[in-house]
Parts: C-alpha cells; structure tokens; sequence
C-alpha cells in the first residue's frame, strides 16, 4: 500500500466554512459515491468537498481539503478488504481532528470494535442501509464532527448479543463505575481516566474489572471488553 504522505497531528485541523460541516465520500462504486453525495446535498449545513475511490485517493483528499468528516466504504481498493477502518486508524494519527464516519453493509463486530478500539470519539459505524435514510445519516455526520460517536442499533444489537443484563445494561453500575465507562468512551487509557477522576491506577483496573463483570463481559480479550463496554454506555445515551 502506497499512501499519500499527511501532515503531523495538528498541523492540518479541519477548515468549516460559513458553519457548514465539510465532508469528503469515498467509495469504490460511483453509484454509492453519487449516493451519498446526493444525499448529503440535502442539507445547507453539509458540504462535500472531495471524493475518492480508493484507500490513496481518500488519503489524497483529506491532506488537500481538511475535511471535518470522512464518510467512507469499510472495503476499497487496493485489497478490497478493510480499508475504510485502516483509513480511519491512520487519521486518528495524522488528522485527529477529521472525523470518520464508516459505513458497511455488515453488521460485523469485529469491525466495529477494530474501529473503536483506539477511542469512540469523533467515530461512527453505519449500516450502507442509512444512505436511504436521509436524515440518520445527516445525524451522524454531524455528531461525529462535533466530537461524538454513533454506532448502528443493529451493530450494537449484535455485539452485545448474549452479554446483556436484562433491563438497562448500566442499571447496575455504581455512580463511579458510570465515570470510569464515561471516560472510557473517551479513548482514555486508565492512567487517563485516573488522572482525570483523581484515582490511583490500582483504582481504576479495579473499577473496570468490576463493571466488565457486572455488564457480562468477561470471556472476551480485553480490547474487545472495552469497546463492548462502551457500545452499552452509548446505545444508553439514544
């Protein structure tokens, strides 16, 4: 894979022009471009200002126009496999202030968590069904470029399937295992969230270890218990 060289972290931050939230589409199928561009137009707050078919060509397009959010296919050339969610890893170092909005006609888990994995924020995994659906896609592009996450019900449904307490998945968390989950949707590691909640580290693992528990995640690897973890923390906020 050849990609187009970006800027260090910092040195690009998007550019919002006249309160208009600027997006670049990138999808291998014309039509699915032509798709999403159309429905994008919709809105006066929403701007395309660059598309792509392919992982060099999103790269490209993102170094020369700063988008604010990306909305892209999660497999394009040249391996037609993940490209989306790689684009979406390289920006978080390159341009963490353009946000990713990543959309699949798979309701994957291993996707979505791959995606999420370094931190919820300014992220989002949607179903290629959305495209039909104007406004939720709208929705999403904006959250995602104020800074917030936005996941599928129907992927959320999927990864949490089997692991979800009857009732509300949070009902049974004290006040600080809640401020620990809320940092955690944050990408913070723990020596973040103790810093933050003014705890020790030792704190922290305890606080997790406990919530994974109580949430029923506890057979899975640790990646995948944090990001399951932060999936119930925002399907509760809908």
């Amino acid at each position: 894979m050849t990609a187009s060289p970006l800027a260090t972290p910092g040195t690009l931050p998007p550019v919002t022009t006249g309160g208009r939230v600027r997006v670049v589409v990138a999808d291998d199928a014309l039509l699915v471009r032509e798709g999403v561009q159309r429905v994008l137009g919709l809105f006066p707050d929403l701007e395309v200002v660059g598309v792509a078919g392919d992982l060099d060509g999103l790269l490209a397009a993102v170094d020369e126009h700063r988008p604010d959010v990306v909305v892209t296919d999660i497999r394009m050339p040249p391996t037609s496999s993940d490209e989306g969610i790689r684009a979406a890893t390289q920006l978080r170092r390159t341009a963490p202030e353009t946000g990713v909005v990543v959309l699949s006609q798979y309701a994957a888990p291993a996707y979505a968590l791959e995606l999420l994995s370094g931190g919820s924020q300014r992220r989002a995994y949607l179903l290629k069904e959305r495209v039909s659906e104007p406004d939720q896609l709208a929705a999403a592009v904006r959250e995602v470029a104020r800074g917030g996450s936005v996941v599928d019900p129907r992927v959320v449904e999927v990864l949490v399937a089997g692991a979800r307490p009857a009732g509300d998945p949070l009902a049974g968390l004290t006040r600080r295992e809640l401020e620990v989950l809320e940092q955690i949707a944050q990408g913070k590691s723990n020596a973040g969230v103790a810093a933050t909640l003014v705890l020790t580290e030792r704190a922290v693992e305890k606080h997790i270890n406990a919530l994974f528990a109580k949430l029923g995640l506890t057979a899975e690897p640790e990646v995948h218990r944090r990001v399951s973890a932060v999936l119930l923390y925002l399907a509760s906020l809908r």
